[in-house]
C-alpha cells in the first residue's frame, strides 16, 4: 500500500504545485477542469483551474493536489506534511522557501530527535514539518 497527501486549494493549486516543482524537483502533470470529463461539473469562469495535480518526486514519492469551488474547499487541519531533508543547510532552503510570505509556527532548530526541525505553513496554507533525518 502507498499512501500519498492529496492537497487541496482555493483556486491557486497551480501557482502551488509549480512553487512546490522548482523547490523540491520532480516531474510535474496538471490537469485542468477544462481540459477534463469534469468540465461541466464546474462554472466557465473555473474552468482552467486545476482538477488534479501530480508532483512526483526524485525518490518517488508523489505529492497531489486540486483545486475545490470556494464553498466546498476547507483549511487542512490535523495534518502536517513531513519533509525530512538530507542535511541541515537544504532543511534551511526549504524552509525559508516555505516561510516566505507564510507563516512560521516554530523555528528551524537543533531538537532531541533532529539536528534540524521547524514547523511552517506556507502561503498556499499548507502545514508543513521540515527535519533532517
Amino acid at each position: 500500500m502507498r499512501v500519498d497527501p492529496h492537497l487541496t486549494f482555493r483556486g491557486d493549486c497551480e501557482e502551488a504545485f509549480r512553487f512546490y516543482e522548482r523547490l523540491f524537483g520532480g516531474n510535474l502533470a496538471l490537469l485542468s477542469y477544462g481540459s477534463s470529463p469534469a468540465v461541466s461539473t464546474v462554472p466557465e469562469g473555473w474552468r482552467s483551474k486545476i482538477v488534479h495535480a501530480t508532483l512526483v518526486l526524485a525518490d518517488g514519492n508523489r505529492l497531489l493536489g486540486a483545486d475545490l469551488l470556494p464553498e466546498q474547499f476547507e483549511r487542512p487541519q490535523g495534518v502536517y506534511l513531513l519533509a525530512a531533508l538530507r542535511d541541515a543547510a537544504e532543511a534551511q532552503r526549504v524552509f525559508d522557501a516555505l516561510a516566505d510570505g507564510g507563516s512560521v509556527k516554530m523555528p528551524l532548530q537543533k531538537t532531541f530527535w533532529s539536528p534540524s526541525f521547524g514547523v511552517v505553513v506556507d502561503r498556499f496554507g499548507t502545514p508543513w514539518e521540515i527535519t533532517v533525518e
